[in-house]
């Protein structure tokens, strides 16, 4: 342990009862590929890729390497009228990997700062053509898109918005697309399609000229991996189309792999006009976040600024800070290198067999999955939400898997690296643990 403490008192942990937790702690040392070390000495596995972050598995030295030589050359620069190397290479580097015309990357430093990018950026583009009454927004139930005030404001999990306000004003939201008939769906369910005419009723009711931006996940991955159903977010694209609102994937989880393909929208042949990203963008080495906007998003707002003029008020100190971009581009080819995405489509099926057998035990009441991710619902226990959850999390890592839980839902995303053998370590000691529920 290279910073031994004997005094937790003074760390308040984000999304953790803190006065447990610091009885009780859950302390990593070291990660090190598929495996993290408890500062009591015992081995975890990885069942999350760190929280979705790091689908090549941890401390990899190519990373560490890229960024100890960046911070020795040039450790920091701000963006504002200056720039590096580095920056415009990663951005180039994302470019070749998103979809269509997705071709212009404003970074920044976590999924929240990406969403609240990417919503501005909306706002500003109607702007921009003229159409400033564009002020609506419109979310989805049980989505998560981070914890600033736009991204909770459109988000849509219970917990993260009542305490605190009213958040943005104008946002509405879609129903969530969870349904009791697709329980035990394995890929995008069947039913639930039309859930996506919320946006034609939010259109009819309000004016689609007064809506900017409907934004959603793919895969909702916080919440518990609510895949889409089969042609909902072609609908959603083709209610935006009609009416000139900008259509907004948060691909933060979802990005860089974890479909099978680089992006979900790439996975399902749908294109959005705006699309974040954030954790594998670095491999979860540096925090840092991105944007990637369509070509006619990009040029609309530049083109409408004068030659010499600001075009977006916007942007953080650490924007492309240059040992986050180090590591970017070291994680890009690190996953082209070792062909990551096509890895993880093909160890879909397995993980996918491996997950959906845990429908036999009498705790679990659904199971959902696409790609490399998928959740575990639990029975509520003595009728209180997250008792069994908040549990589990302790029960796990006692057991050796370190995995997310959300309310009574086991998510499970493993990184790209994992073999057979580890899924089924990963899949078996949760089996263990949550058969004894």
């Amino acid at each position: 342990m290279r910073y031994p403490t004997n005094d937790l008192e003074n760390f308040w942990l984000p999304f953790t009862a803190n006065k447990e937790f610091k009885r009780d702690p859950r302390l990593v040392v070291e990660g090190k590929g598929l495996y993290y070390t408890s500062h009591e000495g015992h081995e975890i596995i990885d069942a999350v890729s760190g929280l979705f972050c790091s689908p090549a598995g941890q401390s990899r030295t190519e990373i560490a390497d890229a960024v100890h030589e960046q911070m020795l050359e040039l450790s920091y620069i701000p963006s504002f009228q200056h720039g590096h190397p580095a920056a415009f290479e990663l951005a180039r580097q994302v470019s070749r990997l998103t979809p269509g015309t997705l071709d212009y990357v404003f970074f920044a430093n976590s999924g929240s700062e990406a969403v609240e990018t990417a919503l501005k950026i909306a706002l500003l583009y109607h702007r921009a053509r003229g159409e400033g009454q564009r002020m609506r927004l419109v979310g989805r139930e049980r989505g998560y898109h981070g914890v600033n005030f736009a991204g909770f404001s459109v988000g849509g999990m219970v917990r993260n918005r009542e305490m605190y306000g009213l958040g943005v004003p104008g946002v509405v939201h879609l129903r969530h697309t969870w349904l009791e008939e697709n329980r035990f769906s394995r890929g995008q369910p069947e039913n639930g399609a039309e859930l996506a005419n919320d946006l034609q009723r939010f259109c009819d009711l309000h004016g689609g000229e007064t809506i900017a931006a409907c934004i959603v996940e793919p895969v909702a991955g916080s919440i518990g991996c609510y895949v889409p159903p089969k042609g909902y977010l072609e609908r959603l694209r083709e209610i935006c189309d009609e009416h000139g609102i900008l259509l907004i994937f948060d691909e933060v989880i979802t990005g860089f792999g974890r479909m099978g393909t680089a992006f979900a929208g790439q996975r399902f042949g749908v294109e959005p006009d705006i699309m974040t990203m954030a954790k594998a963008l670095t491999n979860g080495a540096i925090p840092m976040g991105a944007v990637a906007a369509s070509d006619k998003v990009y040029k609309a707002i530049t083109e409408a600024s004068p030659e010499k003029g600001i075009e977006f008020y916007h942007g953080y100190t650490y924007t492309a800070h240059p040992a986050a971009c180090a590591a970017g581009i070291a994680a890009i080819s690190l996953y082209e290198r070792e062909n990551l995405f096509d890895r993880a489509a093909e160890m879909e099926a397995f993980f996918l067999d491996q997950v959906f057998a845990l429908q036999d035990i009498s705790v679990v009441t659904d199971i959902r999955g696409i790609g490399m991710l998928a959740a575990v619902d639990m029975a509520a226990q003595d009728g209180t939400p997250g008792l069994r959850g908040t549990q589990a999390v302790k029960d796990l890592y006692a057991a050796g898997v370190f995995t997310k839980v959300t309310g009574d839902s086991i998510l499970i995303a493993p990184p790209f690296v994992s073999e057979r053998k580890d899924i089924e370590r990963m899949i078996g000691t949760i089996r263990d643990v949550i058969s004894k529920y």
